[in-house]
């Protein structure tokens, strides 16, 4: 009873609400060239998993070329595990110097999957983010959008995630990070009753039981970043946002790439569908780009734009 109080007391101080235009947006996010990017990552002749490496490097090239034609700076970060080299994709944007936010998405698979939803949509979210944010006359600060390679098992939770690689340098380099988003499948929505699961049942009685929001998660004693992150975000968004906040050791609230940098002192949120929570093809050969909503994608990389610039 006493887990159960706890739980809803935590959840009322995170009362979800349908988040009002708040922030002034300068682009909008188009629809056709995330469908674009997602017939890519889902037809390439094998699936993009570690046993295929020349398949992670065209998945990588052709983030490449899409941040270089967005206007970024653009660099891989190549590393090797077991004698096989792998590569992360950095497009820079904004100011060389100061403070930087990262904003990240894995383009790695797990298995012999398609891997639309898991992790196509955060990384086609990422190339119009890349898009949307060269279209800008200036920025406040510096932002990194980083495409990562080896999210998935078997090297979850382990140094040789990407995120991990990209996280340690940061801090070896002893670079000032101002916060960490990653992007973790973001285009899967339902919204019939029942259709949303929670780590914790009782929770859909505050978030309810209809899959048709975004989430906002970061872990308790995130700091100022994942508050104002979260805020803003709710705050520019055109479809339903849940901002959840609870322990680490909560299933799901690590299960991405900002675990790293949480590693090293930075602060990070997970910007999310709540992934198996909802989408039951997570991790299955149905994961595919029909079940997904491209309309509702396009508003959640229109929020990201407006939160990122805000300052």
């Amino acid at each position: 009873m006493k887990k159960l109080f706890w739980w809803l007391a935590l959840a009322t101080l995170t009362t979800p609400a349908l988040g009002a235009p708040g922030l002034a947006v300068i682009g909008v996010a188009d629809t056709v060239r995330l469908r674009q990017h997602l017939q890519v990552l889902t037809t390439t002749p094998q699936p993009r998993n570690y046993q295929h490496p020349i398949v992670l490097d065209t998945v990588a090239a052709y983030v490449s070329r899409q941040l270089h034609a967005a206007g970024a700076r653009v660099a891989q970060q190549p590393y090797t595990v077991n004698g096989q080299t792998y590569r992360n994709v950095l497009g820079s944007f904004g100011p060389e110097a100061g403070p930087r936010l990262v904003v990240g998405a894995h383009y790695d698979v797990c298995g012999d999957q398609p891997g639309a939803d898991d992790n196509g949509t955060g990384v086609a979210a990422l190339l119009e983010l890349a898009r949307l944010l060269g279209q800008q006359p200036s920025l406040p600060y510096r932002i990194d959008l980083v495409a990562y390679t080896l999210e998935e098992p078997p090297f979850f939770r382990t140094k040789n995630m990407g995120s991990y690689v990209h996280a340690a340098s940061l801090h070896a380099a002893g670079v000032p990070v101002r916060g960490m988003v990653a992007l973790e499948m973001l285009g899967y929505f339902d919204d019939r009753k029942g259709s949303q699961d929670y780590p914790f049942g009782p929770l859909k009685f505050i978030y309810g039981s209809r899959g048709n929001y975004v989430t906002v998660a970061q872990k308790i004693g995130n700091g100022r970043f994942g508050r104002q992150f979260a805020r803003r975000y709710k705050n520019a968004a055109r479809l339903p946002v849940r901002r959840f906040k609870a322990p680490a050791w909560l299933p799901g609230i690590d299960f991405s790439d900002h675990l790293n940098y949480w590693k090293f002192g930075y602060p990070a949120v997970l910007l999310t569908d709540t992934a198996f929570y909802r989408n039951k093809s997570y991790h299955e050969t149905t994961d595919t780009l029909a079940r997904l909503d491209m309309r509702r994608l396009g508003l959640a990389v229109d929020a990201l734009l407006a939160t990122v610039l805000a300052d």
